[in-house]
């Protein structure tokens, strides 16, 4: 049985019931890594190895400590791990090894899970596209002179190849979905407010980003969700929330489900996307679901102004303590920054009134439709030399993250979402799509995603990778 194939699911209740120990699956993790990782650059600040065998002994001799006993897990670098380096992939913070766990970390670790090391993103996670001057490009495991994605991208390549079988991931800007869907894995946006961010700093204003699970098939996304769901006292909107686990497969007859595909023409997109992304759809209809073609509900245009402005709101607060050295940030960084800084409340205010106009449109769509869908992304995976693609099908992009437009109908009003795989192109190159509904249908859009994956299983259909 090889240990870095089998789900998520599985292994943790092998080794809860001592089937398969922690030291054979710590080492069956530590080999796959020196195999593949060299090639792929997704792991980095990789604990070390006696430590963790020592640590894996240690479960073993011990109690069941959680839901997560003995499962190493790498932690995406934009969170500060103990003892481990957490550099946030900027060389302002390279070398930077905290005291204390964030709050997700916090919550991995009780639940039993022997943090490993950290999974690679871009530099303070902007731009969906890893790399950055700490420890360079992750590299996609289906083609090598590819991106990956991001910011999530060292966190489903590690998930592709085998080398953890969950982990976590963030999500802003489709920083869960873009990697989901070109390494043919599966991520889930919760819903906001369901998964909490650290106490720090403002906890009432900014409502774009969030944390959430990346896994192979989506019972494993629920076993991770559960862990890192559940309000905390000193974080005001952080929302009570049932489990999602176990996760099992919805009878689809019924669903509703709208298709958005490229919203009217307003969103470029490349050959083969929609397509692959509309063949998907049939494997709902297989199982009893009745999809249909809805025309744009909203204003694209008025959601991107809407959302460039909260966008940079929002980065800029994290990033403004770091303006006195701005010359050290990458130039889309100090873009953030330079936005931020140079708005009024009342620019800030228009735009949420956008986001507040967006929000009841699609209550008003959720009367009609269970779930939506669009495609995770715009285009397939570019190359890995490229900072970020500046036209799509011929249209120009005017900013850096414009090509992914397609996302920020979900992240705008804090909708889940499950990035689901779709299949592979012509090249060779998988695809996803985003199956969203309204807030607090998590466990709803999980279990129809695991119907879809009993039909599919992608992430086990593999073309040639490491």
């Amino acid at each position: 049985m090889d240990l870095t194939r089998i789900s998520a699911t599985d292994l943790l209740k092998q080794l809860a019931s001592r089937q398969v120990s922690a030291s054979d699956v710590m080492r069956a993790s530590l080999d796959r890594i020196a195999t593949v990782n060299g090639e792929v650059n997704a792991i980095v600040a990789l604990r070390d190895s006696d430590d963790l065998m020592a640590e894996a002994k240690a479960c073993d001799d011990g109690p069941i400590t959680g839901p997560l006993h003995g499962l190493p897990i790498a932690v995406k670098d934009l969170v500060n791990v103990a003892g481990v380096v957490s550099s946030q992939g900027s060389p302002m913070f390279k070398g930077f090894v905290p005291d204390t766990d964030d709050l997700i970390a916090t919550r991995m670790r009780a639940a039993g899970a022997i943090l490993i090391g950290k999974t690679n993103t871009p530099e303070f996670g902007l731009g969906s596209h890893t790399f950055n001057p700490v420890y360079g490009a992750t590299r996609n495991p289906y083609d090598a002179n590819r991106t990956c994605g991001g910011s999530s991208g060292g966190a489903a390549v590690a998930l592709a190849t085998g080398m953890v079988a969950l982990a976590d991931g963030s999500d802003m800007m489709g920083s869960l979905r873009n990697p989901a869907a070109w390494n043919n894995v599966y991520g889930f946006r919760p819903s906001w407010g369901r998964v909490p961010s650290d106490p720090v700093g403002d906890s009432f204003l900014h409502q774009l980003s969030t944390l959430g699970p990346m896994a192979r098939c989506p019972e494993d996304l629920g076993v991770l969700l559960d862990v890192i769901s559940g309000p905390d006292p000193r974080l005001p909107l952080a929302a009570e929330s049932a489990p999602v686990s176990p996760v099992t497969a919805a009878d689809l007859h019924g669903l509703r489900i709208g298709w958005l595909g490229d919203w009217g023409g307003v969103f470029p997109t490349e050959p083969g996307i929609l397509d692959i992304c509309k063949d998907a759809m049939g494997v709902f209809e297989t199982r009893g679901a009745q999809v249909e073609d809805i025309a744009p509900p909203f204003d694209a245009e008025k959601l991107w102004t809407s959302w460039i402005t909260l966008r940079s709101f929002s980065v800029a607060a994290g990033l403004e303590p770091l303006a006195s050295q701005k010359e050290h940030l990458k130039d889309t960084a100090q873009w953030e920054l330079d936005r931020g800084l140079a708005m009024s409340a009342m620019e800030v205010h228009h735009a949420s009134v956008i986001r507040s106009e967006w929000f009841r449109c699609a209550a008003n769509l959720f009367e009609q439709f269970d779930a939506l869908v669009l495609p995770s992304a715009q285009i397939w995976p570019f190359s890995v030399d490229l900072p970020y693609p500046t036209e799509i099908a011929g249209r120009a992009m005017d900013t850096y993250h414009r090509w992914m437009h397609v996302t920020i109908p979900v992240s705008l009003i804090g909708l889940p979402c499950l990035a689901a795989p779709a299949g592979f192109g012509t090249q060779g190159l998988p695809m996803g799509f985003q199956l969203f509904g309204p807030r607090g249908s998590d466990r709803k859009l999980l279990s129809v995603g695991a119907a879809y994956h009993a039909e599919t299983n992608w992430p086990n259909k593999r073309p040639a990778m490491p």
